[in-house]
């Protein structure tokens, strides 16, 4: 990868991140914070553009700045959901079922054991 790409890699990672901030304190504000509705609307935003850019066969470096690069840092939801998607779609539902479930549990679990070893300190 040339310099330039790794530049624009950065620069759109912090991108995606302000838009991300900018996006649940936005939602946020509006609607209350009862329930996460702007880290919802995040996750669930990604994944469409994600969808689109993979639909219109988006490849290569282009596909990097703006999926690893942008919405890496926007959400990675959007790119576990298209791992899940991609195997699915090759026929290994299993292994998407597999992905699907072992990442919200293990990631719920991980936020539990996380919080108790940083309540240690």
């Amino acid at each position: 990868m040339s310099a330039a790409a790794i530049a624009a890699l950065a620069v759109l990672g912090g991108v995606g991140a302000v838009a991300r901030h900018l996006t649940v304190v936005g939602v946020a504000s509006r609607s209350g914070d009862q329930f996460p509705l702007g880290t919802l609307v995040v996750n669930l935003g990604g994944s469409l553009v994600l969808g689109m850019l993979l639909g219109a066969g988006i490849t290569g470096t282009t596909q990097l700045l703006l999926a690893g690069g942008l919405l890496g840092s926007y959400t990675t939801f959007s790119a576990w959901m298209a791992d899940s998607e991609g195997l699915a779609r090759e026929g290994h539902t299993s292994a998407a079922a597999v992905n699907i479930f072992l990442s919200l549990f293990a990631g719920l679990l991980a936020i539990v054991v996380g919080r108790a070893i940083g309540g240690l300190f």
